[in-house]
C-alpha cells in the first residue's frame, strides 16, 4: 500500500481528526519502542531473583518485553541455555532467535524463518536427540489455540518430547502463563502434570517488576488482572 493509499484509508475511518492522530501517533510509537528499551537497559538496571539467582531484567523492542512476562522468561530461559553450551539443543516455538544467536534447533509449525523447522511439534522425530529443549510461553498455545481446539494435545506433546526428542538425563524445561490455558491450569492445579522442579513467579508493579512465589498464590492469580498479559508464570523443568 502506498504512503497515498494509507492517508485516504485513515482518513476514510476517522475523518481529518483520525487522520491526524494516527499520522503523529504511529510514528512516535515506533520511536518510542527502537529508544525506550535502549534507556531500561542502560538506566534501569534492575534484577529479579530466580532459583538463588540474581538476573536481569530484559528489555527489548521486539514485543515489547518491558510491557509483559517475556521481561523475566527471556533471561531465566538463556540461564539454562548457557549450562548446556556446547550440547544439543532443541527450542519449541520460535522465540530467542530474535533476541540472542545460539547454537539450536527449533520447531515452530507456523513461523516461516530461516532455519526453522515448520513441523507440528507433537509428530516431531528427530534423528539425534536433544540435551536441553527450551520452551518460552509457546506450549500453552498448542491444542488449545488451534482449530480444531484440541486440549489433550498439550500432554501429548510433552509425552513425545520427553520419549522421543530427549536424550537420558536430558532436560524439558518450559515457561507458561497461568491463567491462560484452563485446560493446564487444571492439570496443574489437580497435579495431573508433574514437574521434576517447579517455580512460580508473579507480576508486583506497573512497571513490571516480578518476584518468586508459592504454588498456592500463583494458582489464584488471573491472567490479564491486574496488569496486562500474564500476571504469574511457571517454570517447568522435566528431568529424563
Amino acid at each position: 500500500m502506498t504512503l497515498k493509499e494509507r492517508l485516504i484509508e485513515r482518513y476514510a475511518m476517522g475523518g481529518v481528526v483520525g487522520l491526524i492522530y494516527k499520522t503523529v501517533t504511529v510514528p512516535l510509537r515506533e520511536i518510542t519502542n527502537f529508544f525506550l528499551p535502549i534507556f531500561l537497559n542502560i538506566f534501569r538496571k534492575k534484577k529479579f531473583s530466580f532459583n538463588g539467582e540474581e538476573l536481569n531484567y530484559f528489555y527489548h523492542r521486539y514485543n515489547n518485553t518491558w510491557v509483559n512476562e517475556r521481561v523475566v522468561e527471556t533471561p531465566i530461559a538463556m540461564s539454562f541455555v548457557k549450562k548446556y553450551k556446547g550440547k544439543r539443543i532443541l527450542e519449541i516455538g520460535n522465540v530467542l532467535n530474535h533476541y540472542f544467536h545460539f547454537p539450536h534447533d527449533v520447531v515452530d509449525k507456523y513461523e516461516v524463518a530461516l532455519d526453522v523447522i515448520n513441523e507440528d511439534v507433537i509428530d516431531f522425530k528427530p534423528q539425534q536427540k536433544y540435551d536441553l529443549i527450551i520452551s518460552v510461553s509457546t506450549m500453552e498455545h498448542v491444542g488449545w489455540d488451534e482449530t480444531p481446539r484440541q486440549p489433550e494435545k498439550f500432554l501429548k506433546t510433552f509425552e513425545n518430547l520427553f520419549k522421543n526428542c530427549l536424550v537420558f538425563e536430558g532436560q524439558i524445561v518450559v515457561t507458561l502463563p497461568i491463567g491462560y490455558n484452563a485446560f493446564f491450569d487444571e492439570l496443574l492445579k489437580k497435579e495431573k502434570i508433574s514437574f521434576f522442579r517447579e517455580y512460580f513467579l508473579k507480576r508486583i508493579s506497573r512497571n513490571n517488576s516480578w518476584q518468586e512465589i508459592n504454588r498456592e498464590e500463583a494458582l489464584r492469580i488471573k491472567y490479564g488482572s491486574p496488569f496486562p498479559n500474564a500476571n504469574a508464570i511457571i517454570v517447568g523443568i522435566l528431568k529424563k
